[in-house]
C-alpha cells in the first residue's frame, strides 16, 4: 500500500477541499491511501466521508494560534509516523508556511509534493512577505512541484523551476454535479422564489470572490427585473459587511445568505445563472462545478483562467466594465439554455477536466 500524507483540508468546504475529496473518492484505494494533517482541532470539511473512505485525520493547533504547541505536536507526529508514508502532498494557497515539507524532509518521507492552488496573496501582508521568502528556498525541501494552472505556477515558483512544474487539473466528478430537477424545486421552494430569475454564487465570503461588486451588479439587475433573486452560498470574514451593504443598497429582501452548504449540485440546479466576478483565482473550481451542472456562467475575464471555459454558455466579461454593463450582460444570459449532461460530459473529457480520466494521471505520478 502506497501511503500519502495530505495537507490541505480545513473546516471550510472550499475549492481545495472539494478538489482533494474529488480525487480521493476516485483514486484506486486498494493501491493508494490518503491520511490527512489538519491544522485545527475542529472537524474539517467532509471529515466523516474521509474516514469512511479509509483515511485517518490527525489534528494539530494552527501555528498562528499556538506556535509552541503546534511545533512540538508536529515534531512528535513526524518523528513517530513519517516512516509510514511514501509521500507528503501539501496543498496550499501560499508558501507562507512550509514547515510540513521541512519536517517531511527531516524525518525521511521520500516524495515531497508542494501544490499551488492560487495565483495571488489572499492573506495578510506578513504572509505575503513569508511567501516571497519561502519561494526562494522551497526547492530545498520539496521534490515535486504541482499547480492547478499556469497562473498559479508562476506565482508560486521561480522562473528556473517552471520546467519542473506539473499541472494537475482541478477535475470534476461531472456525474455527481449533474442537474437535478427535484433539488431545483426543493431549494426554490425553500427560497420562495417560484419561477423568478435566480442568480447564484458559491464561495468564501471574502474580497477575493468579489461579492461586494456582485451586490452592486445585482442592484442594477433589479432595475430591469425587480423580482430577481441572489443566492450567496458560503461563509467568511466579509459576511457582516455584505449583509450591511445589501441593506444599504435596499436589495436585502431579494438576497439570500444561505451559509455553508454541502449539496452544491442541488443549489446549482436551483440557479438560472452563476455569477463569478472574482478578482483573482488559481483556477476556479466553483466555476467548473457550475459548468458541470450545465448552468450559464458569467465570469471575470483575465482573472478566471481561460482553460476553465468548457461550455459555450460560459461568458468572460471584464471587471473594467461598469456594474450597469455587467447587469445588462447578466440579463442577456437569462434565456440562455442549460446544457445537457451528455454535452457537458463530452466537453469536460475533451478538455481533460473529467475526474474519471484525470485520476489515472495522478495515480501514475504517485506510483
Amino acid at each position: 500500500m502506497y501511503k500519502v500524507l495530505v495537507f490541505g483540508m480545513t473546516e471550510n468546504p472550499g475549492g481545495v477541499e472539494s478538489f482533494l475529496l474529488n480525487y480521493y473518492r476516485r483514486i484506486d484505494r486498494e493501491k493508494i491511501q490518503f491520511d490527512f494533517l489538519c491544522n485545527s482541532y475542529d472537524s474539517v470539511a467532509y471529515e466523516d466521508e474521509l474516514l469512511t473512505l479509509g483515511g485517518h485525520t490527525f489534528h494539530f493547533p494552527a501555528r498562528s494560534k499556538s506556535p509552541k504547541e503546534y511545533r512540538s505536536k508536529l515534531e512528535d507526529f513526524f518523528q513517530k509516523h513519517a516512516k509510514e508514508y511514501q509521500a507528503i502532498w501539501v496543498n496550499v494557497c501560499s508558501l507562507a508556511n512550509i514547515d510540513y515539507l521541512k519536517m517531511a524532509k527531516k524525518y525521511g518521507i521520500p516524495k515531497r509534493i508542494i501544490h499551488s492552488h492560487n495565483s495571488q496573496n489572499m492573506d495578510s501582508k506578513l504572509r505575503g512577505i513569508l511567501h516571497k521568502w519561502n519561494k526562494k528556498s522551497v526547492r530545498n525541501y520539496a521534490t515535486d512541484f504541482w499547480a492547478c494552472g499556469e497562473d498559479a505556477a508562476k506565482w508560486f515558483y521561480t522562473d528556473d523551476m517552471m520546467s519542473d512544474v506539473v499541472i494537475i487539473h482541478n477535475a470534476i466528478d461531472v456525474e455527481r454535479m449533474t442537474f437535478q430537477e427535484e433539488q431545483r424545486q426543493k431549494y426554490r421552494q425553500q427560497l420562495d422564489c417560484g419561477d423568478k430569475f435566480v442568480i447564484g454564487n458559491v464561495g468564501r465570503l471574502h474580497f477575493q470572490k468579489n461579492q461586494s461588486f456582485l451586490l452592486d451588479v445585482f442592484q442594477k439587475i433589479l432595475v430591469s427585473d425587480p423580482d430577481a433573486q441572489l443566492v450567496l452560498v458560503g461563509q467568511g470574514e466579509d459576511e457582516k459587511m455584505l449583509k450591511e451593504k445589501a441593506e444599504m443598497l435596499k436589495v436585502a429582501d431579494n438576497v439570500h445568505f444561505v451559509g455553508v452548504q454541502y449539496d452544491i449540485p442541488g443549489w446549482l440546479s436551483a440557479f438560472d445563472l452563476f455569477l463569478f466576478p472574482s478578482v483573482f483565482e488559481g483556477l476556479g473550481i466553483a466555476g467548473l462545478e457550475a459548468e458541470a451542472n450545465g448552468i450559464p456562467v458569467l465570469a471575470s475575464a483575465k482573472v478566471i483562467p481561460n482553460e476553465v471555459k468548457m461550455n459555450p454558455n460560459f461568458v468572460f466579461y471584464s471587471l473594467d466594465e461598469s456594474t450597469e454593463a455587467w447587469a445588462q450582460q447578466a440579463l442577456k444570459m437569462k434565456e440562455m439554455p442549460r446544457l445537457s449532461m451528455k454535452e457537458v460530459k463530452e466537453n469536460f473529457v475533451k478538455n481533460g477536466y473529467d475526474i474519471s480520466t484525470e485520476v489515472k494521471k495522478l495515480e501514475k505520478l504517485f506510483l
